[in-house]
């Protein structure tokens, strides 16, 4: 069982220091398409398994990429889908709420979902790796 919808939503909220719930669930459907793009298979049904319904939704029904965006894009791209959006708020965006993401995907998962992502991703998680 996931996350629900109000405790995903607050923790991105309190994150991203949003004004309003409707600003947070704005980054949170606008990253979660972007990511659901870039993750497949039994790794991405898991984190969605994790996930408010709703999001969960939009992570397996994602925006298709022609190919995977390197982190400088990822956030442009999701600078371009929320108005008013600048790449400083948008990193922002990202960051609120792929931490909260990857609370809710723990560890073991998370590790194997950036195997699936260009290099960079873990520090928009907030979960720099060691480099060996």
């Amino acid at each position: 069982m996931g996350m629900q919808w109000d405790a995903f939503l607050k923790s991105v909220q309190e994150r991203g220091d949003y004004a309003t719930p409707h600003e947070a669930e704005r980054a949170a459907r606008t990253v979660l398409a972007l990511l659901g793009a870039h993750v497949v298979g039994a790794d991405r049904a898991e984190l969605a398994a994790r996930l408010p319904e709703t999001f969960a939704l939009i992570l397996l029904n994602p925006l298709q990429a022609a190919e995977p965006l390197d982190t400088a894009r990822f956030v442009r791209a999701t600078a371009a889908w929320i108005e008013g959006s600048t790449e400083e708020t948008a990193k922002w965006d990202v960051s609120a709420v792929l931490s909260v993401v990857a609370d809710c995907a723990g560890d073991d998962l998370l590790r194997r979902l950036l195997l699936q992502l260009p290099p960079g991703y873990d520090l928009l998680f907030g979960r720099p790796q060691r480099q060996d």
